[in-house]
């Protein structure tokens, strides 16, 4: 197995909870892409508060409870896979924000046998 170490991207795209991708949550879709595509990994983070462009609040306070949560995909992969992917990315997700930036990664290898 090829594990990863040094120079790598970090990806993150901010999205809402109730947005879509041919009928099922964009999250589900932009994972299976990263799949598809034989990324390391990825991790999608559910948030509790946040608000994005529209500056609308998102929360799970119950007085002012949002439906359409904050979620955030992170993935750590190399430039030129990234570069791959970010076209088709970028026509699944309609409202959101993608980011990019440098990181060294210090460990990565699967989880030891139990």
């Amino acid at each position: 197995m090829d594990y990863m170490e040094g120079e790598r991207d970090l990806l993150r795209i901010f999205i809402g909870e109730r947005d879509k991708h041919n009928g099922k949550p964009l999250y589900h879709g932009i994972v299976d892409l990263l799949r598809k595509h034989h990324f390391a990994g990825a991790t999608v983070l559910r948030g509790i508060m946040g608000f994005g462009a529209s500056s609308k609040l998102h929360t799970d306070r119950f007085d002012v409870l949002s439906l359409d949560m904050p979620i955030v995909v992170e993935c750590v992969e190399s430039a030129t896979n990234i570069d791959a992917v970010l076209p088709e990315l970028e026509t699944m997700v309609g409202g959101g924000l993608i980011t990019r930036e440098r990181v060294r990664v210090v460990l990565h290898r699967p989880a030891l046998p139990t």
